[in-house]
């Protein structure tokens, strides 16, 4: 784009952030990133919403009041969300002709009418692709799932200008795809996702013993089986100072043996705690004084929980994933996601004061550098710039 052709406009699809939010929900991993591109390009962007039926474009005061009520800057946000977008329903707001989209949350993808629409406004797409999980694992997923998740694949490779993976290993699993489905993928781009400070932890740990933090939704590909498996047996076993360990995160999906573990078994009662709704500042009192982060899940995406806590000092166990060695090289201690005595003999390791296991990872953890927001979107708008879809 020349210098002195104007910008295309900017759309933010936040269709699937404005429908969380009105349901109450917490953000997700997902959501985070959307968030953070609102962050980053609300200056110069318009919301985009699909509401019964039609897409809309919010003008540039509506869109300001939506982005912050998303963000958490606007009070009574829920009220805000509905008003603005009944207002641009109402008035029947539309799209404008040739504007670069960015939808990064996969929120509509799965319908077939999606790529019709594009089409029909002349819109030019930019996707996120967080994962390809429902194909690669779809035994972890929802039933259905991977057939959604097959369609919003094919949206993305039929009407994209542009392509934002998270990782390599992201990326080579959507060419892969493309491959197999006999289709061109766009110009396509990795982009490491960003990590924010959490807040300053308290002096004193919640916990007066040593413990153990797993990180993330309970769902079956976080595989938190296997740890609730081996805290049944080491508390059978009745070793002395068994740790506890702390589940963070909600309850998920085809997960029925794990909930059962937790409602039910009485080895770990007093032995496991679950805290399903935890906020930034608690969190980051957990993690800062937990022995490690456990984190043994079948397969990932990113993987932004092993991030934040070597961001935060905070050594991690983890799958021996490869995106896992492309995002945290050497530093955490690998391990393969069903090898029980293998985590078992790590855990004991380095829930000792002396743990020799630790000491070694946190003088590994001094190399390493996360990956910031400013990072991703120098990486993300420089390939913009180079597809000639932003000036």
């Amino acid at each position: 784009m020349k210098a002195s052709e104007p910008s295309p406009a900017l759309l933010i699809d936040v269709t699937r952030l404005a429908a969380r939010l009105l349901e109450g929900k917490r953000p997700t991993g997902v959501d985070r990133v959307s968030l953070a591109y609102i962050q980053r390009f609300r200056a110069r962007a318009s919301a985009m919403v699909r509401h019964w039926g039609r897409w809309m474009q919010l003008p540039a005061d509506s869109s300001q009041r939506l982005f912050a009520a998303l963000l958490g800057e606007a009070g009574d946000a829920p009220r805000v969300v509905r008003s603005e977008v009944a207002r641009a329903y109402v008035l029947r707001w539309g799209l404008p002709a040739d504007a670069l989209l960015f939808n990064t949350g996969h929120s509509g993808l799965d319908d077939p009418g999606y790529a019709e629409r594009v089409r029909r406004h002349g819109l030019r797409p930019v996707y996120f692709v967080h994962d390809l999980i429902p194909l690669t694992h779809p035994e972890c997923c929802r039933p259905g799932e991977a057939d959604k998740h097959r369609q919003r694949l094919l949206t993305m490779l039929n009407t994209g200008h542009g392509i934002i993976a998270n990782s390599q290993a992201t990326l080579e699993d959507l060419r892969r795809f493309a491959r197999d489905a006999g289709l061109r993928l766009p110009p396509s781009v990795v982009a490491h996702l960003g990590v924010e400070a959490l807040p300053a932890p308290a002096a004193q740990a919640p916990l007066a013993e040593a413990y153990f933090v797993a990180l993330g939704t309970i769902e079956a590909r976080k595989n938190h089986l296997l740890l609730l498996q081996l805290w049944r047996q080491m508390s059978e076993a009745g070793l002395p100072d068994l740790p506890r360990l702390v589940l963070i995160g909600q309850r998920g999906w085809e997960c029925e043996q794990v909930l059962d573990l937790l409602e039910r078994c009485p080895a770990l009662h007093g032995r496991v705690l679950e805290l399903g709704d935890c906020g930034d500042a608690e969190l980051a009192n957990w993690l800062h004084h937990a022995r490690a982060l456990l984190f043994p899940s079948f397969v990932e995406g990113f993987g932004m929980p092993l991030v934040e806590a070597l961001h935060a000092g905070v050594p991690v166990l983890a799958s021996e994933l490869p995106v896992f060695r492309e995002i945290a090289g050497d530093v955490p201690e690998y391990l393969d996601p069903l090898d029980g005595p293998g985590w078992r003999r790590a855990v004991l390791d380095y829930a000792r004061a002396d743990s020799p296991l630790r000491a070694a990872q946190l003088q590994r953890m001094g190399a390493f550098r996360a990956p910031s927001w400013a990072d991703h979107f120098a990486t993300v708008e420089s390939a913009l710039g180079d597809w000639k879809l932003l000036g």
